[in-house]
């Protein structure tokens, strides 16, 4: 009994352990299409409401495309999927501004893997911009620039560098056609999209590596 017991808390503290000790977590090396296929799976879970679901494809891009711990990504997926379920039933920038607190401590939690310090509190209230933007018929290339932004912003870019300008029009425009389609979406009309996150994010990729 005793050795069965010192086994288990053994592993357990082993699992802990693993859980726990930091990563050298970069937002620099991930994946184009691998990142597509998550934000994809993300839009999909968020427009039909699967919150549970959204937390699990968050936390998997955090861990795997940006090298977070596993601890370190329960914090930012919950954080991402609190913002987003807080901002979903809202109908005005007033309401929307409930999001902002949890938008505020993913990009704090995000922190840590960027190139370079950043304002977070620039980065989410920027964040929120955009969200809202969608909702008052801007033109994607305008609120694709708010993207943008955000992005030169937490990659250290210069906010009209032709790559990042380039990334956030196109993740916009991705973003336009599926409002567009709403309610008749179909899986064909998701690999469309998926395919321009993918050459959104290899722009991205491209533009971060010079």
């Amino acid at each position: 009994m005793f050795a069965r017991k010192m086994i288990l808390g053994t592993a357990a503290a082993l699992v802990a352990a693993y859980a726990v000790i930091p990563r050298h977590a970069d937002l620099r090396v991930f994946d184009p299409a691998e990142m597509a296929r998550l934000e994809t799976a993300m839009w999909r879970d968020y427009y039909d409401k699967r919150y549970g679901a959204l937390f699990y494809h968050l936390y998997e891009s955090t861990r795997t495309q940006f090298g977070f711990s596993p601890l370190q990504s329960l914090h930012v997926a919950f954080s991402a999927a609190e913002a987003a379920r807080t901002f979903q039933p809202t109908r005005s920038r007033r309401e929307a501004d409930a999001a902002l607190p949890a938008l505020v401590a993913y990009y704090r939690n995000f922190a840590p893997a960027a190139p370079v310090a950043f304002d977070v509190e620039e980065a989410a209230r920027l964040e929120l911009d955009w969200w809202q933007a969608r909702r008052e018929a801007v033109a994607p290339r305008d609120y694709g620039l708010t993207i943008a932004r955000v992005a030169a912003l937490t990659y250290g870019r210069a906010a009209d560098d032709s790559g990042i300008r380039q990334f956030g029009i196109a993740r916009a425009e991705a973003m336009a056609f599926r409002d567009a389609r709403g309610e008749a979406i179909t899986d064909a009309d998701w690999m469309r999209i998926e395919n321009q996150l993918g050459e959104a994010y290899r722009t991205l990729r491209a533009s971060i590596g010079r």
